[in-house]
């Protein structure tokens, strides 16, 4: 292998099988080779102290296994964005086009926006420009003050005029307050032409500094929307069968229509782009995170990520054409031999405890569901059902209604909190409190779904009440009681730093994989909507 950005694995590999089929780069569990690569270019970067501030912030790395023309199996790897400065670094291939090449076109149409930017900033700060905006806003006010009190003189002029003619007044009277009033009216519309004649003035002076500015802004969004069209254009895409597509013409087929910032920069879009210019056959994927987690996701040092939704999909979807990939592991998942426990029922609800692994409702890859169950066991049943929902690798009890009238009982009974429920999880950590209240705002990241992300602006109130029922070999059995109910909350609430910071055992978003996800809906209590008994169900874990 001669090329300088194959690696060689600097450990004996012979013993590991080759991956059948590429990686499905949207949910996979690491292939030991790929392991193994990560696990050298980790290595590697702990010998680079230059880098090590900002790789403590946190950077997404990846590594692809691949095997070139005489047949060699090795590894490449990439970084997500830039490292130091700089999209250039021995031993990491690549970026498919080098924005931060100082000679390129994106360097020198940059410095021409930012030089516009510095024009902008000087108008807005010019002195001159101030001052007559200050004495603008001191006019204006002066205006309205003026005018208001030659309203009111006006008003009480009249009053007076009304007063002098319920007494009795003669024609000749009559015609001079007529006279008056006339004289009066014409005199506030020559006052108001004169403060508007002064406000214009005013106005025209400003618009000499804002025509300048208005104009320089627009320049700049024209300069920076055919600078963002013209660098996607350089990002021209291959495939397995030597295709290639630039980013607009990849996203003009998405709903989004346009590529949003950043894309093509992802480590996954690099390492295939090397690999297909140089006629290497990619094996194997992972891509992985060094570094703290930033302070809205979670991110975890030395775990596997799925690549990105937002950015790499559409790319990537484009990219492994001709590539025989592993199927999606989420669809078609066997859950038609697991049953579907009822644990109550009576004339209005059923309670059930999900099996983990089964949907609540059908999804898009299955149709296998806790709703679909029901509804061949229940085909009378008038109401919608499914009450609430439980993830897929979540088990536990489930609530469901018979009836309308009863569906939208329960759903106003979980809108105000009257349903108490309670879980229970295995965390990967010690928990060092033995019980608290974690209360983190929570909300979509809309850039890579299904993941949730803590955001102190747009996230939604969570808050969630946690109690410590053990610690064993490094990790620790909890209950929690939600007080809110938003997507992913107890999952999110915790693995982040400013949560527990304990992932729960096998959440493959914000953890680490496992044999099932350590996380069971235990128990609910509620007063029943049309009894008004209160009923307590319990079903504990059975891990």
């Amino acid at each position: 292998m001669t090329d300088p950005n194959i690696h060689r694995f600097a450990s004996s590999v012979e013993d590991i099988p080759f991956p059948s089929g590429f990686t499905y780069p949207f949910h996979y569990t690491p292939h030991p080779l790929v392991q193994t690569a990560a696990h050298e270019v980790r290595a590697y970067l702990r010998t680079r102290p230059e880098w090590e501030e900002e790789l403590k912030k946190g950077k997404m790395f990846g590594v692809l296994l691949i095997e070139d023309t005489e047949g060699y199996v090795g590894y490449l790897a990439a970084f997500s964005g830039n490292l130091d400065g700089s999209n250039l670094h021995r031993g990491f291939v690549p970026p498919v086009y080098d924005l931060l090449c100082p000679d390129g076109f994106f360097k020198q149409e940059e410095s021409e926006i930012s030089a516009i930017n510095r024009r902008i900033e000087l108008l807005e700060t010019d002195e001159d420009y101030l001052h007559l905006q200050r004495t603008y806003q001191i006019g204006a006010e002066a205006r309205r003050t003026i005018l208001a009190k030659a309203k009111e003189e006006m008003k009480r002029a009249k009053l007076l005029r009304e007063e002098k003619r319920k007494k009795g007044i003669s024609p000749e009277e009559e015609a001079q307050l007529i006279k008056e009033s006339q004289f009066q009216k014409a005199e506030y519309k020559r006052l108001e032409k004169r403060l508007k004649l002064q406000e214009e003035e005013l106005k025209t002076s400003l618009s000499v500094f804002e025509n300048q500015i208005q104009n320089l802004k627009h320049e700049r969004k024209i300069r920076s929307a055919a600078l963002q069209q013209k660098l996607f254009e350089q990002f021209r895409m291959l495939n397995a069968q030597g295709e290639e597509k630039d980013l607009c013409q990849i996203f003009h087929e998405t709903p989004q229509g346009t590529p949003p910032a950043g894309a093509g920069e992802c480590a996954l879009p690099k390492l295939l782009q090397y690999a297909y210019q140089h006629n290497f056959h990619p094996l194997a994927m992972g891509e992985f995170w060094i570094g703290e987690s930033p302070k809205e996701e979670i991110r975890h040092e030395g775990h596997f990520y799925p690549s990105c939704k937002n950015k790499c999909e559409p790319i990537l979807k484009h990219m492994l054409i001709g590539l025989q990939v592993e199927p999606n592991p989420l669809a078609g998942r066997e859950t038609k031999k697991k049953e579907l426990e009822i644990v109550y029922e009576d004339e209005w609800l059923i309670v059930v405890n999900k099996p983990e692994g089964m949907l609540s409702t059908p999804g898009k890859l299955t149709t296998d569901s806790v709703y679909t169950r029901l509804h061949t066991l229940y085909p009378t049943a008038t109401g919608p059902l499914i009450v609430h929902r439980l993830d897929m690798a979540t088990s536990g009890l489930l609530l469901v209604a018979k009836t309308k009238e009863i569906h939208y009982a329960l759903q106003k009974m979980f809108a105000s909190r009257r349903i108490q429920k309670r879980y229970t999880a295995w965390l990967n950590g010690i928990v060092t409190t033995d019980e608290g209240i974690i209360n983190l705002p929570i909300c979509p990241d809309y850039d890579n779904r299904p993941y949730q992300m803590v955001h102190s602006e747009y996230g939604k109130p969570a808050v969630t009440r946690y109690k410590v029922l053990g610690r064993k070999d490094g990790k620790t059995r909890i209950a929690f009681y939600p007080l809110t109910g938003r997507t992913h909350q107890l999952r999110v609430h915790a693995a982040h730093p400013d949560g527990l910071n304990c992932p729960i055992i096998g959440d493959e978003l914000y953890g680490k994989k496992a044999d099932r996800l350590y996380l069971h809906a235990s128990e609910l209590s509620f007063e029943h909507p049309a009894t008004g008994q209160l009923i307590t169900f319990c079903k504990e874990a059975e891990f």
